[in-house]
């Protein structure tokens, strides 16, 4: 299948004429119902039904010009992306995270690295889940994740960035975000939610608060979707400090207990690119320098 006929695909069932989707596209009526002719054996199967004044989707058409047009789409962005990197930088490092406040001082690290390299690019990837999978798979140069999550990977370096805290996250109107240290008994008779996706460590500080028979909770599919209850009132949170923004919706409370996450990140052993090593001494450096930060 060539991008073409992906093109005259999508134009002949845009306007259900042979001769306006060639005109359309400029080239011969001919050439433009050859290569549908073509496509079609391709795939196997019939994605027009033809009649005396051109033609209409099939059922399996109308499923197939669906994912044909997604395809397009995205075609067009590879192109464009690699039109944009091709005119400035000569090089890239992808950095995985699975949200963008994982990393509080990317921007500004970003921005530090690219003055001082500009034929270098920096692009984050947000992946929530299946980020280790796909450092892996060498789909990305930098992994942010829990050291943790680091036991037994060979191939990989792992550079120590900082140790985040665990935090009570509440609305800012609840009586809790006026205390600057959450204890069990501050939770006690609250409402807890869980879930989301929790690091070990704070799935087992959450089962004990459970256990305790003192609280109720509520399951929560993602962090997103914990703030949005949050702010609707419907219960509070526990979360490493790394997800903070510090835009200053939510209350971020220190919660009492010695337990932290340790942040790390990892690359592979035999990226020896200097660009990297710069990169990632500036992100060090940036976090040294911030040691009164919250994290």
């Amino acid at each position: 299948m060539t991008s073409k006929q992906i093109d005259y695909c999508i134009e002949l069932a845009r306007t259900e004429s042979f001769s306006k989707g060639a005109e359309n596209l400029f080239v011969s009526q001919p050439t433009f119902s050859y290569q549908i002719k073509l496509l079609e054996e391709e795939v196997g199967f019939k994605i027009f039904d033809r009649n005396g004044k051109g033609a209409t989707l099939t059922p399996a058409g109308v499923q197939f010009v669906n994912h044909l047009s997604g395809m397009r789409d995205d075609m067009k962005r590879a192109i464009e992306q690699g039109q944009n990197f091709s005119a400035r930088y000569h090089d890239n490092i992808t950095i995985s995270l699975m949200v963008r406040q994982a990393i509080y001082f990317l921007p500004e690290a970003i921005r530090i690295f690219e003055s001082e390299n500009p034929g270098v690019q920096i692009t984050p990837k947000f992946q929530y889940e299946g980020g280790l999978d796909s450092f892996l798979k060498n789909e990305s140069d930098i992994l942010f994740t829990l050291k943790e999550h680091t036991k037994q990977l060979a191939g990989s370096t792992v550079h120590e960035l900082f140790d985040s805290h665990i935090y009570l996250i509440t609305d800012r109107e609840d009586p809790l975000s006026d205390k600057n240290l959450i204890t069990d008994e501050d939770i006690y008779g609250r409402t807890l939610m869980v879930g989301g996706g929790s690091p070990e460590l704070l799935r087992s500080i959450q089962q004990k608060l459970i256990s305790s028979g003192k609280i109720s909770y509520f399951n929560s599919p993602d962090h997103d979707s914990t703030l949005t209850n949050i702010a609707a009132g419907h219960g509070i949170c526990l979360a490493p400090g790394f997800l903070n923004d510090h835009s200053g919706q939510f209350s971020w409370i220190p919660y009492d207990c010695n337990d932290s996450f340790h942040c790390v990140l990892l690359t592979h052993r035999n990226d020896a690119r200097e660009s990297l090593k710069i990169f990632i001494e500036i992100l060090k450096e940036l976090y040294d320098k911030a040691v009164a930060f919250p994290l």
